[in-house]
């Protein structure tokens, strides 16, 4: 697990959209040891209400998920707002020739994490997308 400082000093907060149990209760430890607030939800239909009651500083989401999946969720965010970080996160999957977490991508997601993750890729992956340029100066210095 990353022991890095977060970029602000403020507690940004982390909603963690992810209809498989383990998963979600397994990336919300991760987070709040490493200093996030963070709200959970079990599809899109509840991490869409999630996302605009919070107005959370970056969405995680799954992409495979019931009721209403993950492009759907990230396309809805985006027609309302352009400045939410959105990390897509998928075991897999294809629709015609392209996979799920490039079709995320091409449709709002700032970043990808697939399963099975690595806890460093991912509190990483969020890190630079909330301050990208302290996760140049990371990188550099660690260099």
């Amino acid at each position: 697990m990353s022991n890095l400082p977060l970029a602000t000093g403020a507690r940004p907060t982390v909603l963690v959209v992810e209809d498989n149990v383990v998963v979600r209760d397994t990336v919300t430890m991760l987070l709040e040891d490493e200093g996030f607030n963070v709200v959970t939800a079990i599809d899109g239909i509840d991490g869409l209400r999630k996302f605009h009651n919070i107005k959370p500083d970056v969405v995680r989401t799954d992409i495979i998920m019931p009721e209403k999946e993950g492009i759907s969720l990230i396309m809805d965010i985006r027609r309302g707002r352009k400045d939410v970080k959105i990390i897509a996160m998928s075991g897999g999957g294809r629709i015609g020739n392209m996979d799920l977490v490039t079709l995320a991508t091409a449709l709002g997601a700032n970043g990808d994490v697939c399963k099975p993750f690595d806890d460093l890729e991912l509190i990483e992956t969020i890190r630079a997308l909330r301050e990208p340029a302290a996760a140049v100066q990371m990188q550099a210095s660690a260099a």
